[in-house]
């Protein structure tokens, strides 16, 4: 019996739909932060972070920058390559995970919040998907009106709701 024959080996190496999704998702959420950066900057008013620098917290130079209009440094580039590496990757997981493709799953993700406006699948459904709703408008109303897309104590905030609205959703596909 070889390796690959093994449950537990496939398991490890097939891709999960719940993963490639999440890694989708994030990689939009690092290219929409790209373009923000871009256009208006995305530290705070008038500023625009250096990502090389934040997210290394000054250890690879500086954190911001004076944003005067539309520019692109090298730090865009590069936060902007990892976004759309870490997109293609839960892409091409989808595609292998999913029945039908990636395409086929991503038609279906409205059908992933149907708890939003219904509670035939359950009240703790529909609760589930008014906290990933709520967190993820939050943090975008937040964003827009305050222009600050990286600040900390916004995703502290945001953060929790949305986790546990997904972390209630797994539950309940681990359950049936």
């Amino acid at each position: 019996m070889s390796l690959a024959d093994n449950d537990w080996y496939s398991a490890l190496t097939r891709p999960s739909r719940t993963a490639s999704t999440a890694l989708l998702l994030l990689g939009g959420w690092v290219l929409l932060l790209t373009i923000v950066n871009i256009a208006i900057g995305a530290y705070s008013p008038g500023f625009k972070a250096l990502w090389l620098g934040f997210l290394s917290d000054g250890a690879l130079g500086d954190v911001y920058v004076a944003h005067d209009g539309v520019s692109i440094v090298i730090d865009d580039i590069v936060f902007g390559i990892l976004g759309l590496a870490v997109a293609g990757l839960g892409y091409l997981g989808l595609d292998k995970a999913a029945e039908g493709g990636a395409i086929s799953a991503i038609r279906d993700c409205p059908n992933c919040l149907s708890g939003l406006f219904s509670t035939g699948d359950g009240i703790r459904k529909t609760f589930a998907d008014w906290l990933i709703v709520g967190g993820a408008m939050f943090y975008l109303a937040w964003s827009v009106q305050n222009n600050t897309w990286v600040d900390p104590g916004v995703f502290a905030v945001s953060v929790a709701p949305f986790t546990f609205g997904v972390g209630l959703n797994l539950l309940d596909k681990a359950e049936a």
